[in-house]
This record gives structure tokens, C-alpha cells and sequence, in this order.
């Protein structure tokens, strides 16, 4: 399920038109922060504004970032919450984007916490109960989790499509430490620079500079392994810092 990309917002002042929301588009992100912070009829569309123009980005983020839907959709919906509360103290000279990938990074380390403490729930229990209406239709009993998961399995022998070659990314993703898997896609999938990404994680710019090189190494050498397991060894892409021995991060 896709958020909703104005979770828990203010509904849009009477008479507002979408020319109003035409005129959003024409505004920066801090100025947008600072028309939300300072009240008024124009608030709420000022906020939901800022949760639409990031909303694709920052699932494509936190997707990559934590590696399951669910608990993607979870952090997005805790950053903007975040947002909302922390608009006093941030400072509108400084860029909202930073800002609002390092929240989302936060959020998604929590979030994944949480999953992964829920993953001790048996995967063989019926959902809900009798009447909950998750009867399965032969009439066998209720559905289970395991029935309700949502699974890719690639076919035999398929071709290294966008949607394998996805998957094998984020294996590789998935198995980096925290630190380094923050790291690295803040810098290629997000684009932020040294500066901002040493802003963002309150780190010095050396250890920007030297955790990112580790995190590149770490990735090619994941990227080897998952695509060698997979029975493509030595698959080629454009990977990271332009290295050809992994695909890219988007």
C-alpha cells in the first residue's frame, strides 16, 4: 500500500483552489517551512506541499534503506510527524533536504528495529479470527501471514531485468552495516554533498570522506557475491563513484 502522501495533515482551508497549489510549486522548500511554521490558512497546504514534491524520492529512499515496504511506509509516515513538530528549530537558512533525509534515516533505523522484534510472531497464525474476513476463499481456514506476504520470485531463467537487478541491489544493501549503508545512499542515491552529508550525521568531513570510501568497497564486494550466488557472476553496471563492478543505486 502507498502512503498517503499527506499523512495526518490539516485539511485544506475552505475555498482554496488548486490554483493555490500551483503556486507551491514556486516556492523553495525552507520557504515553505517557514509558511507552515508561521500559522494561517495557508499551513496546511504549505506542508502538504513539501510531503507531496518529496514523497517519491523519499520512498525510493527509505525503501532502499530498510528493505521492505511496510516498514518504509511506517518511516515516511513518522518523518513527516517529525517535520511537523521539530518546524520551530529548523533553520530556514540552512537547505530542508539534508534535514529531512537525516530525519528519514532515523526513523527508518527505528523502524526496522521494530520490525525485526515483530518477526518473532509466528508466520503460520491465522490472521484475525472468525467473522475478521480473512477467511480463505476454499473455505480451508483463515489466511496466514505467510499467505498475506507479498513475494517476487523471479521465473527460471529469466533475463537480468530492472526488477531482478533491483532485487540483487538491495541484497547487497541489506547485508552493509547500518553506518555505512546510511552513508552510501545518502551520497548516490540522494546526491547530498560531503558537506551536507557531514551537516546531516554531525561527522566530521574526514569521516565522511573515508566511511563512504569503505561503504563503496563494501558494496562491490557485496555486489559480487549476491550477483555470483545468483548465478551472474560478474554482472556489469554503472555502480557507484562510476566503479563498473555493481550496478547503480536508483
Amino acid at each position: 500500500m502507498t502512503p498517503d502522501p499527506s499523512p495526518n495533515l490539516p485539511k485544506r482551508p475552505p475555498g482554496s483552489t488548486t490554483a493555490g497549489a500551483a503556486n507551491w510549486r514556486d516556492r523553495t522548500d525552507e520557504e515553505l517551512v517557514a509558511i507552515y511554521r508561521a500559522g494561517g490558512a495557508g499551513s496546511a497546504g504549505s506542508f502538504e506541499a513539501l510531503v507531496r514534491r518529496h514523497h517519491d524520492d523519499l520512498m525510493r529512499f527509505l525503501l532502499r534503506l530498510v528493505g521492505n515496504r511496510a516498514v518504509a511506509e511506517d518511516a515516511f509516515q513518522e518523518t513527516f510527524m517529525q517535520v511537523h513538530l521539530s518546524a520551530e528549530t529548523f533553520d530556514t537558512t540552512r537547505r530542508f533536504k539534508p534535514w529531512l533525509f537525516t530525519i528519514a534515516a532515523n526513523k527508518g533505523r527505528d523502524a526496522l528495529r521494530r520490525s525485526a522484534r515483530r518477526r518473532t510472531l509466528d508466520l503460520s497464525a491465522p490472521v484475525g479470527g472468525a467473522g475478521s474476513g480473512t477467511e480463505k476463499s476454499d473455505g480451508s481456514g483463515g489466511r496466514t501471514y505467510v499467505d498475506l506476504m507479498e513475494v517476487d520470485v523471479p521465473s527460471p531463467g529469466a533475463a537480468l531485468d530492472e526488477t531482478e537487478r533491483s532485487r540483487l541491489v538491495q541484497r547487497a544493501i541489506d547485508e552493509l552495516p547500518w553506518s555505512l549503508r546510511e552513508i552510501l545512499l545518502l551520497a548516490y542515491f540522494q546526491r547530498l554533498s560531503y558537506n551536507q552529508i557531514a551537516e546531516s550525521l554531525e561527522i566530521p568531513l574526514g569521516t565522511v570522506k573515508s566511511r563512504l570510501h569503505s561503504a563503496v568497497a563494501a558494496f562491490a564486494k557485496k555486489w559480487q557475491a549476491v550477483s555470483g550466488e545468483d548465478g551472474r557472476g560478474g554482472a556489469k553496471g554503472t555502480g557507484a563513484a562510476g566503479d563498473e563492478s555493481g550496478p547503480g543505486l536508483s
